[in-house]
């Protein structure tokens, strides 16, 4: 058969919509308070269940099953976690007790709120890093010196003693430095966990979805850079204060070359000697993951070695080697945090609020997906406001769900947060007994430990060309990502990775695939005539295809790609007809001489002589593809018919959502009381053909002829 000769039957009629009474919006918003707030003893259960997790899973536990896998993921986790607690307060610009406070209480709440069987949540580098930007900050600003001094020691009550000589009295409170560092952290984190919970009180967990993979993939990468950056000194043993403001990475690489005589050879060979033991753990633990059954402690073994070594080398005092100084046992007294700071980081707290939620519900879910149970996003954001929120009056800093060690829970049997819990009393154990004997570790060890712990995000460099050769959009927001994260600052970086995404789509939509749609031969099939062979376009019919959202932003494309496509504009069709009829007219006034009858016959001829022929009669849009349409493009679809109307081709619409539908008849695009709609609307494009080769013929029309 061939798809130029379709048959002439009578299109299907508009299916009858569902009719649904609208409750008034007063109504509605009075009736959903109405069901929050009610009270009873199966609703009172139902919230303690939502908020506390625990309940229900806890009692449902199987010991026999389930208790070795947590017990060996929890204490492998908690010799995991001891020294990169330690090692990331470096990052926090805080001292060593207060991560491992971190680590402790987050641990332990999330037991408690957490959806999740598998996340590990306590400390993050990258959150460890926004922390230390803003106490740095904070800290230069309230005139203390940045530059690195020895450690000195605590007296067990929150006040430091011998750390600073010089203190400083802001808002009527004299502090220390390491004394206000904290303070600033933890007044910090409060204000993340109180916007947390209020994002979760208030369902805003959405606001995730625009931080799309490739974006937050190459902020991770540009964070990680600046981590290794601001790391690089202390593997030199260089005492270098931390550069304030935006080009940290730059600034601090010209000023380690400035300073680059200064280096101290003995931090220099230790940092050489554990990156080289680190790395190999790394490597062997990768290499020979299937063989072997616990990960390899290798950050526990350099920490205990350089310990050992740097104590009874004595290399402090022979060769002015930095170490982490007294780290007291047991906990100090919980404070509230300083309600008089928390204006000045009042802001700060945003992003990191954000990025502490999107990594720990996409870890969340992709470790309940792997191991086939569901989390709920909603709680996860309370469970990490409420890890930030409880802490921060114990002197803690902001916590996250942390990729590495989730993974070492996952691969060595975890079944439930009971391996958390395991994993606290394994830092409770280092907090009453053994901190104390940190006290010479060095300080280029903990930086070697971060540095050879962002390998994973480093070598994303490597995924680029596949990023490209995938969706060049993806790899272009990568690297814009990155690029403002190291270049500029990381809060600056997550702005500017988030807004170049949004503008990505928005160009998408700005300009989107259009085509040309044909039939399939003894189908109702229609694709693209570009796209697929064996198809050809209906006699008379042009059927136009835009795969896009129709508004404001995009109309001018739509209208400009749509002329371009069937090949007529109708503004400028119209005019260029009434200029030839201007000239028309022009030429027999000139006659009006002759005989007048002459005269008449000729009139006609020349007027009908410019009035050019058009290779169609009807306009189809597939609608199929457009998900949306707000009164800008009911603006453009009415103009559509009215231009086009003028030169005697119709325009009909096929394949709308119920959505464009009812925004159409909102408008009144189908006339008063929707008297076109069965004249207009078709539900396939199959249809719509019919409906227009049915009336060419019974106008007149033939394939090719469409004479106004």
């Amino acid at each position: 058969m061939d798809p130029q000769d379709l048959p002439l039957t009578d299109p299907p009629q508009l299916l009858e919509r569902r009719v649904r009474k609208a409750q008034p919006p007063l109504s509605a918003l009075r009736s959903r308070v109405k069901e929050e707030v009610a009270c009873s003893m199966p609703r009172a259960r139902s919230t303690l269940l939502g908020f506390f997790p625990v309940v229900s899973w806890l009692p449902k536990y199987k010991l026999q099953e389930y208790v070795w896998g947590d017990l060996i993921s929890g204490v492998i986790v908690g010799i995991v976690l001891v020294p990169q607690a330690i090692a990331y307060c470096l990052l926090a610009g805080v001292q060593p007790i207060y991560g491992l406070y971190t680590s402790f209480f987050a641990n332990i709440i999330y037991f408690f709120m957490g959806t999740s069987r598998h996340v590990s949540v306590g400390i993050f580098s990258l959150m460890s890093l926004m922390v230390g930007q803003v106490v740095d900050r904070e800290v230069f600003q309230a005139g203390f010196d940045l530059s690195d001094t020895d450690p000195g020691s605590f007296n067990g009550t929150g006040v430091a003693s011998n750390l600073s000589a010089a203190t400083v009295e802001v808002m009527g409170v004299v502090y220390s430095k390491e004394c206000y560092a904290i303070a600033i952290a933890a007044a910090l984190t409060l204000l993340a966990g109180i916007y947390q919970v209020l994002m979760a009180v208030f369902r805003l967990g959405f606001v995730s979805v625009y931080l799309s993979a490739p974006m937050l993939d190459g902020f991770a990468t540009g964070a990680s850079l600046t981590i290794l950056t601001v790391q690089a000194k202390y593997l030199l043993g260089l005492k270098i204060p931390r550069h304030q403001g935006y080009g940290t990475v730059v600034v601090t690489w010209i000023n380690i070359f400035a300073n680059i005589q200064n280096t101290n050879l003995c931090d220099l060979v230790t940092s050489a000697i554990c990156i080289f033991v680190l790395v190999a753990g790394k490597e062997i633990q990768d290499r020979y993951k299937s063989r072997l059954k616990i990960p390899l402690p290798t950050e526990l073994v350099v920490v205990a070695g350089a310990t050992l070594a740097s104590h009874f080398g004595n290399l402090n005092a022979l060769y002015d080697s930095s170490v982490s100084g007294h780290i007291p046992t047991g906990f100090i007294p919980p404070t509230v945090p300083a309600l008089d700071l928390m204006h000045r980081v009042a802001l700060d707290a945003v992003p990191m609020a954000v990025i502490s939620f999107a990594f720990t519900v996409s870890l969340s879910e992709m470790f309940a997906k792997k191991n086939g149970y569901t989390v709920r996003p909603n709680q996860e954001m309370l469970a990490i406001g409420c890890c930030n929120i409880i802490p921060s009056f114990f002197h803690c800093f902001t916590t996250s769900a942390a990729l590495a060690k989730t993974m070492v829970k996952d691969s060595t049997g975890c079944q439930t947060q009971v391996s958390s819990l395991i994993s606290a009393l394994v830092v409770l154990l280092v907090l009453l007994f053994f901190a104390p004997y940190f006290y010479s570790l060095q300080k280029c060890v903990l930086a070697c430990i971060i540095i050879v712990s962002l390998r994973g995000a480093l070598r994303k460099f490597r995924d680029v060309p596949a990023k490209w050769r995938v969706s060049r959009t993806d790899a272009v927001v990568w690297l814009v990502a990155m690029a403002a994260t190291v270049l500029i600052s990381v809060e600056i970086g997550l702005v500017v990775g988030v807004v170049f995404s949004m503008v990505c789509v928005i160009f998408d939509t700005q300009n989107p695939k259009v085509s040309l749609l044909g039939r399939s031969e003894d189908s109702e099939l229609y694709e693209d005539l570009d796209e697929y062979e064996n198809l050809a376009a209906p006699a008379g019919v042009r059927v136009f295809r835009f795969q896009a959202p129709l508004y404001y932003a995009n109309k001018d494309s739509f209208l400009r790609t749509l002329y371009e496509t069937v090949g007529v504009d109708p503004f400028l069709e119209m005019t260029r007809r009434r200029k030839r009829d201007k000239k028309a007219t022009k030429r027999l006034a000139a006659k009006q001489a002759g005989d007048d009858s002459e005269n008449d016959k000729n009139g006609k001829l020349c007027v009908g002589l410019v009035r050019r022929e058009l290779e169609f009669h009807t306009i189809v849009l597939d609608c199929s593809a457009i998900p949306f349409i707000d009164s800008a493009g009911m603006g453009a679809f009415a103009g559509l018919v009215k231009d086009y109307g003028e030169l005697g081709v119709a325009v009909l619409l096929a394949g709308c959502n119920t959505p464009v539908i009812d925004a159409l008849r909102r408008g009144a695009f189908f006339g008063e009381k929707d008297r076109d709609m069965g004249l207009r609307l078709f539900y396939t494009v199959h249809a719509a053909v019919l409906s227009a080769r049915s009336r060419a013929a019974a106008e007149g029309h033939t394939a090719g002829d469409s004479q106004v």
